[in-house]
Formats: C-alpha cells, sequence, structure tokens
C-alpha cells in the first residue's frame, strides 16, 4: 500500500466533505474524534479497539487509519497480531484478505518503506 496515496485521497475526500455545511456530519465526525482521546481508556487502547473493530467491520481506510496509528501509539507487531487473531475469530474468515492487507501496511510502517 502506498501510504502516501492513502493520506492524500483520506484528506481530499475529508476536505470535501467537511466543505458542505451539514451539521450533523461535523457533529459525529468530531464525535468520532474525541471518541479516541484519552479516558478510562488511554488512546493506544482505543485504537486497538478501533483496529480491531475497523477489521470486523472490514473497513479497509479505517483499518489502514487505525493500524498506522497503532503503530504511532507504541504497539508492537506481535500485540497487533494477536489483536487481529481476535477480530479474525469474532469476524470469521472473511476478515482474511483485510488482515493480509492491514499485516502488509503494518510490516511496510514498521520498516520505513512508506
Amino acid at each position: 500500500m502506498d501510504i502516501h496515496q492513502f493520506h492524500e485521497d483520506r484528506q481530499r475526500r475529508m476536505d470535501l466533505l467537511m466543505n458542505e455545511e451539514h451539521l450533523g456530519i461535523k457533529r459525529f465526525l468530531a464525535l468520532d474524534s474525541a471518541a479516541y482521546r484519552d479516558d478510562a481508556l488511554d488512546a493506544k487502547t482505543k485504537e486497538l479497539l478501533g483496529l480491531v473493530a475497523s477489521t470486523v467491520l472490514r473497513c479497509q481506510e479505517c483499518i489502514t487509519y487505525h493500524a498506522e496509528n497503532c503503530i504511532e501509539q507504541g504497539w508492537k507487531k506481535d500485540e497487533l497480531l494477536d489483536a487481529l487473531n481476535v477480530a479474525m475469530v469474532v469476524g470469521g474468515s472473511i476478515t482474511i484478505p483485510h488482515i493480509r492487507e492491514v499485516w502488509e501496511t503494518i510490516t511496510e510502517l514498521e520498516s520505513g518503506d512508506n
């Protein structure tokens, strides 16, 4: 995966959406951002939860986003692999293609090939 292209595409799409004057969408996006801040659970743990939930729901853009944030938050590859195993058990074999793709992204991020 070209992580730079991912960021560029995601930002372009977000800018298009945020240029619209829809209060409900803007409120939801603000709520989404706030959900990942430190509270009873720290942001690091919440990112891992986001990765697992996104994998089960099979949202590839979300998976990539949370995988990158998990790396930035300090999760190690063995911990991420264990969390992805939970996602696969919960989500079933249909999550396997997403797990393969996210693992490639995690490997690239860890190796600095991005």
